[in-house]
Order: C-alpha cells, then sequence, then structure tokens
C-alpha cells in the first residue's frame, strides 16, 4: 500500500459506509489501483503495509435480483 485516505464525506449512495478508507495500492506487477481498504485498525495504517485483495459483497441486491461482489483490499 502506498497511500490511503479515509472518506469521512462519501458521495451519494455510500453514506451507510462511511467513513471508509480508499488506498492506492502497487500490485506485484508494478501497476498502481485504487481499492477500498476492509477489515482493519486505521491507527494502524502505514505506507509500505503489505495487503492482499479479497472478495467482497458490494450491494445486498440490485433490481435484476444479483447479489454484486467486488475486490476490496486487507492488509495481510
Amino acid at each position: 500500500m502506498l497511500s490511503w485516505t479515509i472518506v469521512r464525506t462519501p458521495p451519494t449512495g455510500f453514506k451507510q459506509f462511511a467513513p471508509y478508507i480508499v488506498a492506492l495500492i502497487e500490485l506485484k506487477s508494478g501497476v498502481k489501483m485504487a481499492g477500498q481498504l476492509v477489515d482493519c485498525n486505521i491507527l494502524k495504517l502505514k505506507s509500505g503495509v503489505k495487503v492482499k485483495a479479497v472478495l467482497r459483497k458490494v450491494r445486498e441486491s440490485s433490481k435484476e435480483g444479483i447479489i454484486p461482489y467486488g475486490i476490496k483490499f486487507k492488509i495481510k
């Protein structure tokens, strides 16, 4: 993890998740991407900490009845 920010005033549709952490992640391939960091203690965040990708539910349901999942990140 290269850097992070804590979102305290989220956009419409994400207010129930605030505050949440968005981190800049560097993958082994060197690609950099932004992703949500989950299941972590905010006080333990520091640059350079190793993270792993995890599959998480994004919403409970959608108009089509499909439960969408997505990739988030967790400290190793």
